[in-house]
């Protein structure tokens, strides 16, 4: 039996951790992390709000574990949020919830649940880990296919994955669902977040504008013609195609590249990307030689496509696309590649 801490946001995922995790018979606590004043009753907001604190309260009372919410506001804004808004200043998309693991879930929480002497940290994430014949931790695909979050851990440690525990990642996520309805637990049916949890109803614009403030520029047309104006590049990301306030032409225009104030924009064939560079590389167990055939994903929730990693190099990385090229590869984003259902680890595009 392990003393384990869990971090429940206030939804079926945590929730479910935490009631797995009890009649499995371990010394469970859990905890709830303050970081993002987020008001309640926002659609696509599933954590970080008053009454997602309530119901993961709840749930903790049902299952009989103690239950704690800590202040990690100040590491959030640090660490995640002043971040964000520093990679759109440069012209980059940034993943907050990939910074959220890195610097906040996984280093600043584990730190402290270990020094209050629990053994693990367990979450809501649909991953899986095992070890392998060499003994080192993995990290693996889900089995639920459409709710696989390792893309968003592909920067794990053999400590950190040695410390981890993700019950919820053997299951789909309908029949989590159901468990959690079974069990009596309030947070069965609620929504899933899908919008960034520290953005007001999910708008952008409004968050970094007062932020970034007016950095006008121009949108150029694939032949170098100026298409329009605007007034922050930070509005924009690769990929994108609605919001580009351009009128005229029979072919529809995406946003394909972002240079200073400049937005450049062309047809959908100019997104293919052949081969990608990234920086600030980690494995999580070991360094795939070079020339290594494996599968890369470029989005959260894009399509994991055959590659070949050309080179790597210390902390850079050269991924190469022989066959289907990826859409919208946006700088900023995270490389992550994949052996089968292993994540081996990933980069950050540049």
């Amino acid at each position: 039996m392990a003393r384990v801490l869990v971090a429940m946001s206030g939804g079926v995922d945590s929730s479910m951790a935490a009631a797995l995790l009890v009649e499995q018979g371990h010394d469970v606590a859990g905890v709830h992390l303050k970081m993002a004043d987020t008001p309640s009753g926002l659609p696509g907001k599933g954590c970080c709000t008053l009454d997602d604190s309530r119901d993961a309260r709840r749930v903790a009372d049902l299952l009989g574990i103690p239950f704690y919410v800590w202040d990690f506001s100040a590491a959030f804004q640090e660490r995640v949020v002043d971040d964000f808004v520093a990679e759109y200043a440069a012209g980059r998309t940034p993943n907050p919830c990939i910074r959220c693991n890195e610097r906040v879930k996984y280093t600043a929480l584990l730190a402290r649940a270990r020094a209050l002497g629990h053994d693990a940290l367990a979450t809501g994430h649909h991953v899986r880990r095992d070890r392998g014949l060499d003994g080192r931790w993995r990290l693996r695909r889900a089995a639920d296919p459409g709710k696989d979050q390792t893309y968003v851990l592909y920067m794990a440690t053999q400590a950190q994955l040695a410390a981890s525990l993700w019950p919820v990642g053997d299951h789909r996520k309908a029949d989590l669902r159901a468990m959690a309805a079974e069990r009596g637990l309030v947070t069965a049916r609620k929504p899933d977040s899908t919008d960034i949890c520290f953005l007001p109803a999910g708008d952008l614009g409004a968050f970094l504008r007062p932020r970034l403030g007016d950095r006008p520029g121009r949108i150029v047309d694939a032949d170098g013609t100026v298409a329009g104006r605007h007034d922050g590049a930070y509005r924009f990301t690769v990929g994108q195609r609605r919001g580009l306030g351009l009128s005229g032409g029979d072919v529809p225009r995406y946003v394909t590249r972002i240079d200073g104030p400049d937005v450049h924009v062309g047809p959908r064939t100019a997104l293919a990307t052949r081969a990608v560079e990234a920086d600030h590389l980690t494995w999580i167990a070991g360094t795939p030689p070079a020339a290594a055939e494996v599968t890369a994903q470029v989005r959260y929730r894009g399509a994991a496509l055959p590659a070949v990693i050309d080179d790597a190099d210390g902390e850079r990385l050269r991924v190469s696309f022989p066959a289907e090229a990826p859409e919208g590869v946006a700088p900023g984003q995270a490389i992550v590649l994949y052996d089968g259902d292993t994540c081996l680890g990933g980069a950050t595009i540049r």
